[in-house]
């Protein structure tokens, strides 16, 4: 008996999908709830589990293939796996001799373990990306999670392992003729060498299809770019008032609400301030209809390993500043490891993005349509400013707000941007709403 392995609903406004990799191969036995493949749309990664206890099959939609809603992917056969040759039991490493296990795997020289199991081991989505990422050999990794799944920590542990035995060697690991020197894990990302495709010494080349999130942030980007007239004003904040509120009380606030007070919920309260007096900045553009928007759901843009997106925290006018800045640190945590939901991502009246925490001082941000208006952040700096008469260093911070300006006018963009910085240069502002 067998049973069909299909392609879950699809979130709304999503036609298909594609065929990202596959967990279990044909003749493997699995349990009911085993993630058996995982489908990329332009939003978010999909995970189909397996509907019954079995053994897969034939595998229909191989990866790289584009599918839609019920088309089958696979057939399960009820029954167990057939049984495997004899072999000799495999020593099992106990938790102290992992790392070192790791190490001597990691500098041996060899691209596949001495012992490489039947089965492929099972990985978390994020940790699966990271080994694919850094060129590694999952069976390698020893890890911790369930069954021995390979989670995102076992990954970069093995990392640290394989940097410290190469520490103790004083040697350097090679990969292919190009060295890469002991770093963090960012820096191995960018330093692993890349394929000679130009077949001229010291020129490489490599041609890497988008990721479906990719393309769908380039479409969106150049959407933005030919349906809206954007325009982009700019102001300066001086944060002398809000650093020091976060001084005073950033403990006690860590102490009650178990989250850090950061200056991310103090630009979304100052924000919304500033869109309930300018609504229209609020609202967005429906072919020639204006729709003005009676709640404030604000997108704050996250950056991830698949790219930049931009989760949706709703109803931010009802939440304290406790509750945004536990939504935001959420946020950041399922962005990295790619578990927000395709409803997170969806919708949304108005954003915020922060180039400073890259290191930005000025940006133009680019609209998120529909929306008419996102507001940036930059780096904080401080810089001589004049006060009543004399020249005090301050912390000041650029502001940046695109406009569409088909429905916002410079006046109102310009006074939107000034409502913010008075909001933030004086908190109690917030507090009086004045």
């Amino acid at each position: 008996m067998s049973s069909e392995v299909r392609v879950p609903e699809l979130p709304e406004s999503v036609s298909d999908a594609t065929v990202l990799s596959w967990h279990i191969q044909p003749g493997e036995a699995i349990k009911k709830g085993d993630n058996l493949v995982e489908l990329e749309t332009d939003k978010v990664i999909l995970e189909v589990p397996a509907p019954m206890d079995g053994v897969l099959g034939e595998i229909r939609s191989k990866e790289g293939d584009v599918v839609q809603a019920e088309e089958i992917l696979a057939l399960i056969e009820a029954g167990a796996a057939p049984a495997r040759a004899a072999s000799q039991p495999k020593k099992q490493s106990t938790p102290a001799e992992k790392p070192a296990k790791a190490a001597r795997q990691a500098t041996s020289g060899n691209t596949k373990s001495a012992k490489t199991p039947d089965a492929a081991p099972l990985v978390t989505p994020s940790a699966r990306r990271l080994v694919s990422e850094m060129q590694l050999d999952a069976h390698e990794i020893p890890g911790s999670g369930r069954d021995g799944r390979i989670q995102k920590s076992d990954v970069l542990a093995y990392l640290d392992a394989r940097e410290a035995a190469a520490e103790a060697d004083d040697v350097s690991p090679a990969v292919g003729d190009a060295h890469v020197l002991p770093a963090d894990v960012e820096t191995l990302i960018t330093a692993q060498p890349i394929a000679r495709l130009s077949g001229e010494a010291g020129r490489p080349e490599q041609r890497v299809p988008m990721t479906r999130l990719r393309a769908r942030i380039a479409e969106r980007l150049v959407q933005a770019q030919q349906h809206a007239a954007m325009l982009t004003t700019f102001n300066e904040v001086d944060l002398t008032a809000i650093m020091a509120l976060r001084e005073t009380y950033k403990a006690r606030f860590e102490q009650r609400h178990g989250v850090r007070l950061g200056f991310m919920s103090f630009f979304i309260k100052a924000a919304i301030e500033a869109l309930q007096r300018f609504p229209v900045v609020n609202a967005s553009v429906d072919d020639t209809d204006i729709i003005y928007h009676g709640y404030y759901d604000i997108g704050i843009a996250v950056s991830s390993p698949r790219g930049l997106v931009v989760p949706i925290l709703r109803n931010c006018d009802q939440l304290s500043m406790a509750d945004i800045e536990k939504g935001v640190a959420e946020f950041g945590a399922k962005a990295k490891d790619g578990s927000l939901s395709y409803e997170e991502l969806t919708g949304g009246t108005f954003s915020i993005t922060n180039g400073g925490v890259f290191g930005s001082l000025l940006s133009t941000p680019i609209l998120n349509p529909p929306q008419s208006a996102i507001l940036g952040m930059h780096q904080i700096q401080e810089r001589p400013v004049v006060v009543d008469g004399q020249i005090i260093a301050a912390p000041m911070m650029y502001l940046a707000l695109t406009y569409d300006h088909r429905i916002v006018d410079g006046r109102e963009a310009v006074q939107f941007l000034v409502a913010i910085k008075e909001s933030l240069e004086d908190p109690s502002r917030l507090l009086l709403r004045v």
